[in-house]
């Protein structure tokens, strides 16, 4: 594999990983305020900004298309990912239905765990047969989009006009994730032109386990933060991880904003 394409990689990967802290899934006060002032677009804008930064999402995409090489397949498979998180999406936000945010994340990120696993034949050694992909990552899809709603619900969706805010979220998913997948076929694509890639590809996956799993163990140690907030008594301001504020007796953070404000004007506290 020559240098400019492991450069390639090694971006592509920072690109992955660098809005870690920046985003991990959240949305910031910033953007509340701005989208309490905003319309359509702007949910279309952070719907966009969600899934490109979103790593635990754009991993498992990641691995569905890794071994797929027929335009038709990745149509296929990604429809039904995309079907699956669009349900739960819209379903979820409009009954209000949320869990915590972290436990959910947690679930994601075994659904990485779950692709790498299957990209190097796990479920075949073990059980000689592997599951449905299709189907697979239609199921793993609704899981997805149920984490996109508990995030989703944290913004100021108001009452008047709300199925057109989730529709414009969503369509900024379904952008963002067009993006990156075109991004992901074409490196891919080049990829398998070269001797490496079946060298490769089993440490790539692997790679995809590790991965999840890490991700897993992040969500969960920061679920314990909100269960168990007394044993964590160090300073926050050395606390190395940044963790969404959150009460403990409450799964998850209402949506303060669930009933746009009469005024347009924003007072700062």
């Amino acid at each position: 594999m020559n240098k400019t394409f492991l450069n390639q990689i090694f971006f592509v990967a920072l690109f992955l990983f660098g809005a870690t802290y920046a985003y991990a899934h959240g949305m910031s006060e910033a953007e509340k305020q701005t989208i309490l002032q905003g319309g359509n677009l702007q949910f279309m804008e952070i719907g966009a900004t969600h899934m490109l930064t979103g790593y635990d999402h754009l991993l498992f995409v990641f691995g569905i298309v890794f071994f797929l090489t027929t335009f038709m397949d990745v149509v296929k498979t990604i429809t039904a990912f995309t079907i699956g998180h669009s349900v739960t999406l819209v379903t979820a936000t409009l009954m209000g239905v949320t869990v915590n945010y972290f436990l959910i994340d947690a679930v994601i990120a075994l659904s990485v765990c779950y692709i790498g696993y299957e990209n190097i034949g796990g479920f075949r050694k073990f059980f000689e047969k592997s599951p449905n992909l299709t189907w697979a990552v239609f199921i793993f899809g609704l899981i997805h989009g149920l984490g996109l709603s508990t995030r989703l619900q944290q913004l100021p969706l108001g009452e008047e006009g709300i199925i057109w805010r989730i529709l414009s979220f969503n369509l900024g998913i379904e952008l963002g994730q067009i993006s990156a997948l075109c991004l992901m076929v074409a490196l891919l694509f080049k990829w398998r032109r070269t001797q490496s890639f079946l060298q490769i590809s089993n440490v790539s996956n692997n790679g995809l386990i590790v991965a999840g799993a890490f991700l897993f163990l992040m969500q969960m140690h920061g679920y314990s933060h909100t269960v168990n907030p007394d044993e964590f008594t160090f300073p926050e301001d050395s606390h190395a991880h940044a963790h969404e504020k959150m009460e403990s007796q409450s799964p998850i953070p209402g949506n303060e904003y669930r009933t746009l404000p009469e005024t347009g004007n924003i007072r700062s506290e």
